[in-house]
């Protein structure tokens, strides 16, 4: 199934009164429910904020290793380990906002493991001034890019595969325990409203026809003009087409077969390979997406209905229709041809770059400090290259 949609002009939240001033909105995501496009708008909106009597108070687009930290979660394979300090930060840009509204984004926060944590984290970033906002899309939808992402931070198990560990086979934890954490909607609603009450929190169901829906819907909580917050074009949050995470799959699996380090994972592949790959080549309409099959798509239909029903009866505020959370998609129908790159040819090349690099010693960097390889022009990765095989030649 695509995700591709349309401009739909109807909007559904017309005359949303706005969040009172002081306000400390949490959006808490989770996955795949267009926050990276929300990140991104407000962190370029930053400056133009406090005219307005809101704050983005974080010094990236997403603070996600302070998040991560709160919410004792583990950093991705191979990047830098979450620590206290990345919180305490945060939290010294939070109330340095004073009375003013601020917002603070991230769906990392949807995999706060238990109650304790979710009511530490409100605690903490001002107890009753702080609003949950958490944004939904349709399962059904979610799966394919949620899957292809979860490839990205190293997952070596084919589509098809994960669908059936995730819909039918219980308890649906492996291979990605976070998957239902964060994607069983009505009980990630619920273990937010324990901890806040169902009066502040608001539930906003994406609608994927309307283009600039989120961003409108966001300005009217925080009272904010029309328009002020725009989509920021950005290539490196795209998701993968078929091929490409093909590619990328047999290449984990080659790379945890030879026993490489997760440190030259990140540097490498993720913030290397995948992140160039990304900047330099757009997808077209002869590249096969990821479909996803009919048996999966009502199984989703059908949790999607079970999670609406539980939400409409947990007295949060709920935006938009629920029912876009339940219906069903027309069939794609057959994809006709195969995917361009051949995945097994293709993923023996990168593993062979991979390799030629790991012959030289790769210190552990942070990823926000790594100059990535689409950055770095074609004569200096020549350079670079030349030299640590001359290395290599005069140790030997």
């Amino acid at each position: 199934m695509e995700t591709d949609c349309t401009r739909h002009d109807d909007p559904v939240n017309a005359g949303i009164p706005p969040l009172p001033t002081g306000t400390r909105l949490l959006h808490i995501g989770p996955h795949k429910t267009g926050t990276t496009s929300i990140q991104g708008a407000l962190f370029a909106a930053k400056d133009v904020l406090p005219e307005h009597g809101v704050v983005f108070p974080a010094s990236t687009r997403h603070p996600m290793e302070a998040v991560l930290a709160a919410c004792a979660r583990p950093g991705l394979m191979g990047n830098t380990s979450p620590t206290e300090q990345h919180w305490q930060r945060l939290l010294e840009q939070v109330n340095a906002t004073g009375g003013r509204t601020s917002v603070i984004s991230s769906e990392f926060f949807a995999d706060a493991p238990e109650d304790e944590t979710a009511a530490r984290v409100v605690e903490e970033l001002g107890g009753d001034r702080v609003h949950i906002l958490i944004t939904l899309r349709p399962l059904a939808r979610i799966l394919p890019s949620q899957w292809q992402q979860y490839v990205q931070n190293g997952l070596r198990m084919g589509y098809e595969n994960w669908l059936d560990h995730m819909l039918r086979k219980a308890p649906y934890e492996k291979p990605n325990p976070s998957f239902w954490r964060r994607h069983r909607h009505d009980r990630l609603v619920e273990r937010w409203a324990r901890v806040v009450g169902p009066g502040r929190i608001t539930v906003v169901v994406v609608d994927d026809r309307d283009r600039g829906g989120l961003m409108r819907t966001f300005e009217q909580l925080l009272g904010l003009p029309e328009n002020l917050l725009q989509p920021v074009p950005d290539a490196a949050n795209r998701s993968l087409a078929l091929a490409e995470t093909e590619m990328l799959r047999k290449l984990n699996m080659e790379f945890r077969g030879n026993g490489l380090p997760d440190e030259l994972y990140s540097q490498l592949i993720r913030y290397g390979a995948v992140m160039h790959m990304k900047n330099t080549c757009t997808p077209g309409p002869q590249d096969v997406k990821i479909g996803t099959p009919q048996w999966a798509v009502e199984a989703a239909a059908r949790i999607g209905a079970e999670m609406a029903e539980r939400i409409g009866g947990m007295g949060v505020r709920v935006l938009g229709d629920p029912a876009l959370l339940f219906a069903v998609p027309k069939p794609a129908g057959v994809t006709s041809g195969k995917p361009l790159i051949a995945p097994e040819v293709a993923a023996q090349a990168l593993y062979g770059a991979l390799a030629a690099a790991a012959a030289a010693p790769v210190g552990h960097t942070a990823p926000a400090k790594v100059r990535t390889v689409h950055q770095t022009s074609s004569k200096e990765l020549v350079r670079v290259l030349g030299h640590r095989c001359l290395k290599r030649l005069r140790r030997r």
